[in-house]
């Protein structure tokens, strides 16, 4: 006579076939179906997401674009940058920026005149914006080199006067006074405008600002030494005396 399966029989058999159950899907179904279909279904969801994001970006370029267009237009109307568009160019300007500054404080050349006018090339690496130095010397009187000075680092665009020495002489006008004259040297520098010229372009423009462009042939005409003028003090050469003495004073 056949054995009747017990209850416990019958839950020991249904743990053993959901045993077998599961390790099928271990070995069989997981690693060549579940794993290969989640590895598509996360893809799917990135590539929807970066489809999400590209739309986006799609749906704001006429924003965007007209942002930047006013960005660059007020880049281009900032008074803080050289408006040339090339160092060469920029030099030049400054040349002229320092001639016409010296004229209006001393009309004529009386009391304040340039003896000297020369590019500096800009030679720092990795700079963020484009440097464009002239080196000046000036002979001029006390007043003058105050509104000359003034009149460079407050105007637009915006100019720095670095390195700035003085020498201070002092020259007999007749036997019981005397007048001071300054012999003055520094550099003037600007920045062109972001993206106007690279770096290396500019500094290669400024070791040779005249190969090639008028502007740069006027800049190293212009940075010429000419002869030293007569001092800061109202005299004509014949009723001057060589100096007397001298008096060295540095700026920083």
């Amino acid at each position: 006579m056949p054995m009747q399966p017990t209850p416990r029989d019958r839950w020991l058999a249904l743990a053993l076939l959901l045993a077998v159950l599961a390790l099928v899907y271990l070995l069989l179904v997981h690693p060549f179906f579940t794993v290969p279909w989640r590895a598509i279904d996360q893809d799917i969801s990135a590539l929807q997401q970066r489809q999400h994001r590209v739309q986006v970006q799609i749906d704001q370029r006429p924003e965007v674009s007209a942002r930047l267009q006013q960005v660059q237009q007020a880049l281009r109307e900032r008074p803080g940058f050289l408006p040339e568009a090339t160092a060469e160019a920029a030099a030049a300007a400054l040349s002229s920026r320092v001639q016409d500054v010296v004229l209006s404080a001393s009309p004529g050349n009386r009391g304040c005149v340039v003896s000297n006018r020369t590019p500096m090339p800009d030679n720092r690496s990795e700079a963020s914006y484009t440097r464009v130095a002239l080196q000046v010397r000036l002979r001029c009187g006390v007043d003058e080199t105050a509104s000359v000075l003034h009149a460079l680092e407050t105007g637009n665009p915006r100019l720095f006067v670095e390195n700035l020495n003085m020498l201070a002489q002092r020259f007999q006008q007749s036997t019981d006074e005397a007048g001071t004259g300054l012999d003055v040297s520094f550099e003037l520098i600007g920045y062109l405008q972001p993206g106007s010229v690279d770096p290396g372009a500019a500094a290669a423009a400024g070791a040779s600002p005249g190969d090639g462009d008028g502007d740069g042939a006027t800049a190293m005409a212009e940075s010429a030494p000419v002869a030293d003028p007569a001092p800061a003090t109202g005299q004509d050469d014949a009723t001057r005396v060589p100096p007397a003495d001298a008096e060295q004073i540095d700026a920083e």
